[in-house]
């Protein structure tokens, strides 16, 4: 049977779509690539964007910022002097972006002006480090990218 140029080149474009479409039912059937959201409720989180703005021109305000060390042993959030560190209150949030099931939060509750954090539950790579805390009823929010 003889084929011409036409007949080709409509043979061509099928087996290269069937090859994209293989990839592509593969990825998607395939766990190891995982299609997450970097954010769940995106939408809600938008509407919280202008108290964030506020908190973090208040922390920007400060004399003194909030200080994200990153020790060999530990991560180290240093609060500024001068503020009754019984009176601070909020959270340390920890994302990583390649792995939603590595986040976490922790509580501020401080026995000393800093907070430790051991690297012992951290896993290595990327992480963004955000402190949202507050200080007499006044908002403050400060964020670091760390690798390790």
């Amino acid at each position: 049977m003889k084929i011409n140029w036409g007949t080709g080149i409509v043979i061509a474009f099928a087996l290269f779509m069937g090859f994209i479409l293989f990839f592509v039912f593969r990825v998607q059937s395939d766990h190891k690539y995982d299609n997450e959201l970097v954010v769940e409720e995106y939408y809600k989180q938008e509407k919280g964007l202008q108290e964030k703005l506020d908190k973090e021109k208040n922390a920007a305000g400060l004399p003194q910022k909030v200080q994200i060390q990153n020790t060999p042993e530990a991560i180290k959030i240093i609060f500024p002097k001068g503020f009754d560190i019984h009176k601070i209150k909020g959270k340390v949030s920890f994302y990583r972006p390649s792995d939603r099931k590595l986040d976490f939060e922790i509580p501020i509750s401080l026995p000393a002006s800093y907070l430790l954090i051991p690297k012992s539950d951290l896993a290595g790579g990327r992480w963004d480090i955000t402190v949202d805390w507050q200080y007499e009823g006044k908002g403050y929010l400060s964020t670091a990218m760390l690798m390790l």
